[in-house]
């Protein structure tokens, strides 16, 4: 017998032996994929809390730096318009409160601009008189700090959707790997079936002819005691996998779950939120059922963490979806659109019945107040936009009642602003009805 050849071709090679080092070999992979799952899952808890505590509040900041640049160019209009010394100085007022904001001051663009602009304005403030070569520096200067706001803008969302990219990524990486553990599971399912036959049903099969050809005289078969020790082995080997298959189910819920929801609320993420409202939307309009969406946006928010902290800020956040949850329909549909923004579709009401619902919403938030750890209780207010959605577009709606929200916040905030076809109608803060 040749001492050189392979283990898989010497006779008399347990069954129980080959099937061992299949099983470890297997497992093996299994871990290391499980092992991959987990640094994906650990990177994408890493990315959304990045997202949430730094490029949104980066990006929140960025938009509210280009307010304020385009704030001190509306001034600087206002300075050159006005037909009086004190017209001027009150106008420049604004432009220098504007100058020396924090915001500004920490950005080495705007600053420059917004210093180059003060002291530009400053000296058109102290002119009497219109002046042509004023007007012509400004009107060099202006475009500047358009430019600059867009600029800044569009890098705080640049920032926000690079994040939301890279969480994509993670995401479908982790499902490339879950289905070649899945490819790896039918491949070893396939080998194991080949092995049964060719290592067991076929030497069962020899056995049967055997048996089956016995007689009397003929000596008696010499029967492998180990074969159902091997058997076991297989059926042993078959749970393992099952267990395997259960841990990649299991992690492919929970990044879905994590791909569709809020971390620090719990509600709708705004792209989940996005899908489903799209689905309620047109099933409504597909069936010709009254619909409403809404936009939410909690009053004086950055004062609360300004004021407290921004652990102050995620309390109120996550205290404002329980009241959410407790306080609208379970077919409502409710998610945080971004920030302090939250946003709501109210399936198979009119716009007047969802009015009383978001009335009832706002005033609850305003009664309850927010309890931080420390024992304190600050007030809490809640301004609302609505907007029938029964003939527009989602996404068309939204712009509505966004600009039903506006009217909210600009009508003094604590309100339920309404805004049909027909124009924009405030609901009283005390309200339950509507008339």
């Amino acid at each position: 017998m040749d001492t050189n050849a392979s283990p898989l071709r010497e006779q008399g090679l347990r069954a129980a032996t080959l099937f061992g080092w299949l099983s470890a070999v297997f497992v093996a992979l299994s871990v290391l994929i499980v092992a991959w799952l987990v640094i994906d899952q650990k990177k994408l808890l890493d990315d959304v809390t990045r997202l949430r505590t730094q490029s949104l509040p980066q990006s929140v900041e960025q938009q509210r730096l280009a307010r304020n640049l385009e704030t001190l160019r509306l001034e600087g209009e206002r300075v050159l318009a006005a037909r009086d010394v004190q017209g001027r100085q009150q106008a420049m007022f604004v432009v220098s409160l504007m100058a020396s904001h924090p915001s500004i001051l920490s950005h080495p663009r705007a600053r420059d601009v917004a210093t180059e602009t003060e002291l530009f304005l400053s000296r058109a403030a102290a002119s009497i008189g219109s002046d042509a070569a004023l007007r012509a520096e400004w009107q060099q200067l202006s475009p500047r700090l358009s430019l600059a706001a867009d600029d800044i803008s569009v890098e705080g969302v640049s920032l926000a959707r690079s994040e939301a990219a890279e969480m994509g990524e993670v995401i479908e990486a982790a499902q490339r790997k879950l289905y070649g553990a899945l490819a790896l599971t039918v491949l070893f399912i396939a080998i194991l079936l080949f092995l049964l036959h060719r290592r067991l049903v076929q030497p069962l099969q020899q056995v049967d002819h055997a048996l089956s050809h016995l007689r009397e005289k003929q000596p008696m078969l010499d029967l492998p005691p180990s074969a159902l020790h091997e058997i076991r082995a297989i059926e042993g080997a078959i749970l393992q996998l099952h267990d395997v298959l259960q841990e990649h189910e299991k992690t492919r819920e929970e990044l879905e779950r994590l791909a569709a929801t809020d971390m620090l609320t719990g509600l709708n993420n705004r792209r989940n939120f996005m899908s489903l409202a799209s689905g309620e939307v047109a099933r409504a309009q597909r069936y010709g059922r009254p619909i409403t969406v809404a936009l939410a946006d909690l009053d004086h928010f950055k004062r609360i963490n300004d004021e407290h902290g921004h652990e102050a800020g995620d309390i109120a956040l996550k205290s404002f979806a329980g009241l959410v949850r407790g306080t609208l329909r379970h077919a409502d549909i409710a998610g945080r659109y971004g920030g302090e923004e939250f946003a709501f579709v109210f399936p198979e009401t009119t716009p007047q019945e969802a009015a009383v619902l978001s009335n009832r919403l706002r005033r609850r938030l305003e009664e309850s107040g927010i309890t931080l750890p420390n024992g304190e209780t600050i007030a809490l207010t809640l301004s609302i936009g609505l907007s029938d959605a029964a003939t527009l577009s989602l996404e068309e709606a939204l712009r509505i009642a966004d600009h039903a929200l506006y009217q909210a916040k600009a009508g003094g905030r604590n309100a339920v602003v309404l805004a049909p076809a027909a124009g924009i109608s405030i609901i009283p803060p005390d309200s339950d009805e509507i008339d």
